[in-house]
């Protein structure tokens, strides 16, 4: 348990700027045990939740089944939970803050009103997965999230402490197909080449957010704040013209 420990710590003194900013790889050996395996089993975690005992903050949890459990509200904060599988488990109000999820499988998981603050979650595999009211500013690069559920949630920049990196949900490249975004605060998201087709933006908050080489093809807009949202090259639907007419580089977008 102490190498975990010491290589967890070891990767925060080698990746600068790990706590707030994004690129949190930055000399991180992913090869590490810390990164690769995991020092608990599926039944440690089972007896801890159900001894009202369950703190993993800091833990490896890497490769672990933890598929339909209910973890609502526990505490994973700078866990590591890559390749983790967590199809149809319960994280409901879940502290997922600094963790690390790259591949991860939450398909259909629920993770209702749950923190994700600095989390990397690349290639993560989150369809039909529920973040309605979550607090996501992490990494999202190439992750699968059809028919995801963001509805309330907020995933937009975080202004406070951009002396230390600017945090916000990069959705670059993730499969949006069908995901819905009601009234979710997307402001200042990075949203570059995501496949967003047929996804519901309605009453929803894109504000200065990036989505330059999006494909927005049968998206919905209705209501939602668009004013300077990137749309340089991105793929629209030339009736969503007037919705978006306060977006920027909206002469430069595709039409359908």
């Amino acid at each position: 348990m102490r190498f975990f420990q010491r290589a967890a710590i070891g990767a925060l003194l080698l990746a600068p700027g790990l706590v707030a900013a994004q690129d949190m790889l930055q000399g991180v050996d992913l090869s590490q045990p810390a990164y690769s395996q995991a020092e608990l089993t599926r039944a440690d975690v089972e007896a801890a939740v159900k001894a009202g005992k369950a703190d993993f903050s800091g833990k490896s949890l890497n490769g672990l089944d933890l598929s339909g459990l209910d973890l609502s509200g526990v505490n994973f904060r700078a866990a590591r939970l890559n390749k983790a599988r967590l199809a149809g488990a319960t994280l409901d109000k879940a502290i997922l803050d600094q963790a690390w999820l790259m591949q991860a499988d939450l398909t259909g998981a629920s993770l209702k009103g749950a923190q994700a603050f600095a989390a990397q979650m690349q290639k993560l595999r989150g369809d039909g997965a529920d973040f309605s009211g979550a607090r996501v500013a992490g990494d999202l690069t190439g992750a699968s999230l059809r028919k995801a559920r963001f509805n309330g949630a907020n995933l937009s920049a975080d202004m406070k402490n951009q002396s230390m990196g600017l945090m916000r949900a990069v959705l670059r490249s993730a499969a949006l197909e069908g995901a819905q975004f009601v009234g979710a605060n997307l402001m200042s998201a990075d949203l570059r080449f995501a496949h967003a087709a047929e996804a519901n933006f309605t009453d929803a908050n894109l504000m200065n957010a990036d989505a330059a080489g999006a494909d927005f093809s049968g998206a919905t807009f209705k209501g939602a704040m668009v004013k300077d949202l990137d749309l340089d090259s991105a793929q629209i639907d030339a009736a969503a013209e007037t919705v978006l007419s306060s977006a920027q580089h909206l002469d430069r977008a595709r039409r359908q």
